[in-house]
């Protein structure tokens, strides 16, 4: 029997497999969504190609076009990359955030075929390597490992409703500053530094007795950091400019903006930057947190137990990462 090997990636949720070896791909693809539907419940969307980056935005074809995929899609063949390509826009190819769409529209690349037509070196003279894999893996060539981990993220948010309704500035205050604590961290992980900050608060939404009202603000930082001191100083400062009494306020948002990575911003000579003491600190605190557990070691203005806490009565149990809350089957 002849078997054709199709080396292919296949995703499912942020989880990729090698397919070389298997024939038919695709009806792997809709037996292993039909599969998890039946254990889980949940439904899926599966996409497979030749590259990551493909696999990726075969997926996103295939939850967008559910009713006519069915949930699975393969960009193999030619004809079905490029009619996805053609009828994608740029800004939802993986690792393309909205800076970079800005940049790459102005440059006349609107759609993912657009962005695969375009010349991988200019693309890397004018932005970065990673635009560059981007482009060659949207035409079939594989540049990035199975395992390789995911791009930077370009933008970073930590939202919470709250657990109660807040009209003080000052527990509202506290809840900004635990959700820096965690932006941070996720900031500090990919190894990246931010420029601005942006801090917002809204109160429910959807109570037709309740007044609305929702603000944000903007902060540019004075330098490049992911000093979570330096960051959760500017965020609660911002608080004043955006707070208004009055109100019941039911969530507060965090968002890191202008991240970049080391190397892709040049520093000036007369202004400021982060002090290395200040990045020897932050690498004591993930340390002590990442052994001993997350909120070992934190701001004094994060408090342990607030009472505005998010409210977790009914939350799930975590059956299958903590040990003390695994399923106990008893035999009769």
């Amino acid at each position: 029997m002849y078997v054709h090997k199709v080396a292919s990636f296949l995703y499912i949720d942020e989880s990729f497999a090698d397919l070389s070896g298997i024939v038919d791909v695709t009806a792997m693809g809709r037996q292993l969504r039909s599969r998890i539907l039946q254990c889980t419940g949940i439904p899926v969307g599966v996409g497979i190609a030749h590259t990551k980056t493909l696999a990726k935005l075969a997926n996103h074809t295939a939850k967008r076009l559910q009713a006519h995929t069915g949930g699975v899609v393969n960009l193999c063949g030619d004809h079905e990359r490029d009619w996805v390509l053609r009828n994608t826009a740029v800004s939802e190819v993986w690792g393309v955030g909205r800076r970079m769409t800005a940049h790459l529209e102005g440059m006349g690349i609107r759609t993912a075929m657009d962005l695969a037509k375009a010349d991988p070196w200019s693309l890397r003279k004018k932005f970065s390597v990673v635009i560059e894999k981007t482009a060659r893996e949207l035409n079939g060539t594989s540049c990035l490992a199975l395992d390789e981990p995911d791009p930077p993220k370009q933008e970073i948010c930590c939202s919470r409703m709250f657990g109660k309704r807040l009209t003080e500035l000052a527990p509202i205050k506290e809840a900004v500053a635990t959700y820096m604590m965690r932006a941070s961290e996720k900031l500090r992980a990919q190894k990246s530094y931010c420029q601005k900050v942006r801090v917002s608060i809204r109160t429910g939404m959807f109570n037709p007795d309740e007044a609305k009202y929702a603000k944000g603000v903007v902060v540019t930082l004075p330098y490049p950091t992911d000093d979570v001191r330096l960051l959760t100083r500017a965020a609660v400062d911002a608080l004043e400019h955006v707070f208004q009494p009055g109100f019941r306020y039911s969530k507060a948002e965090v968002l890191l903006l202008d991240l970049r990575q080391p190397g892709e911003f040049s520093d000036d000579l007369f202004a400021v930057n982060q002090p290395a003491e200040a990045s020897r600190v932050m690498a004591v605190l993930d340390a002590i947190n990442g052994r001993w557990g997350r909120g070992t070691l934190r701001a004094a203005s994060v408090p342990g137990k607030p009472d505005w806490g998010m409210r977790r009565e009914m939350m799930s149990q975590s059956y299958t990462t903590r040990v003390d809350q695994l399923w106990q089957v008893s035999c009769r």
